[in-house]
């Protein structure tokens, strides 16, 4: 069990972090696709970009003035103390009171907004037992919802993926050239292939929101798949802010779930270049390891 005040100064730590810079293994690819850029505007693009984390950090200020949407990622051994989804509310709440989030969460008919970001089901909680696991983990990521205008899902077939997966490539890159300079590129690319239409989602969100981007896909099935539509996405030129360049995409992360025979769906999950992330595990013993 872990002590109540200690646990609660991790979460607002995490709040405050994810907020007000971009995970590092983002912040490297964009650097290294400043290196490559041979558009000027891209480039005059890409610098500000950087610019623009530098100033935050400095000034402890948000990255971005929009907050995104929060989801947290929870695993855990044996205990979890009950407390901790509240945690996650007051420290957001907190958060937007001290001006590090916009209060950006409505009531989705009436569009009443809470003007703290509180609501229900905010934060979204995916939490996980792993049996035997030592530690608590805990991920926040806040995703931009100017990047949700691009998403797409489908649910397709066999005939539908197509030999060599033609039909799913195909489905993907066009997913791409229709959200255009929407997601804020470059960004990153979450897929999700199959379980159900909600299953695909969360694995499209999951995949982008919790793998680092500069890893490798363990499976080689969804390593390769990753690697040539990385590749292919960037050959569009659409660039940096969608104003034309060499790199639109810093990565595309695949995860995928078994499926019914009678179905392939697949979900597409852009995420824009503010890696809005921060993560942690804590052990019983006092040791503290940052994940993100």
């Amino acid at each position: 069990m872990f002590n109540e005040q200690k646990l609660y100064d991790e979460v607002s730590e995490l709040v405050f972090r994810s907020v007000t810079g971009i995970s590092e293994d983002a912040k490297t690819l964009i650097e290294k696709a400043l290196t490559k850029e041979t558009n000027p505007t891209a480039i005059s693009m890409i610098e500000a970009m950087l610019e623009n984390v530098e100033m935050a950090k400095e000034e402890n200020k948000p990255v971005c003035q929009s907050p995104g949407y929060p989801t947290v990622y929870i695993t855990f051994g044996d205990k979890l103390y009950s407390g901790i989804k509240e945690m996650f509310r007051k420290a957001i709440c907190e958060g937007t009171e001290k001006g590090l989030l916009r209060p950006s969460m409505v009531h989705p008919l009436t569009r009443k907004n809470s003007g703290n970001n509180s609501g229900e089901g905010v934060p979204n909680f995916e939490i996980d037992c792993v049996p035997g696991q030592e530690y608590l983990e805990m991920i926040i990521s806040f995703k931009g919802c100017g990047a949700e205008l691009g998403n797409a899902m489908q649910i397709m077939t066999t005939a539908k993926l197509g030999k060599n997966l033609v039909g799913l490539k195909k489905f993907v890159l066009e997913t791409v050239i229709n959200a255009g300079g929407k997601p804020c590129p470059p960004f990153a690319v979450g897929v999700g292939i199959g379980g159900q239409m909600d299953v695909a989602c969360k694995l499209s969100r999951k995949a982008v929101s919790t793998r680092h981007w500069d890893d490798k896909n363990t499976d080689p099935l969804y390593g390769g798949l990753e690697k040539e539509l990385l590749e292919k996405i960037n050959d569009l030129g659409l660039g940096a802010a969608g104003t034309g360049g060499d790199t639109v995409a810093l990565a595309v992360k695949i995860n995928g779930a078994a499926t019914h025979t009678a179905i392939a769906p697949v979900a597409i999950n852009f995420h824009c270049w503010v890696a809005r992330r921060a993560g942690v595990r804590l052990y019983p013993d006092g040791k503290k390891e940052i994940i993100f």
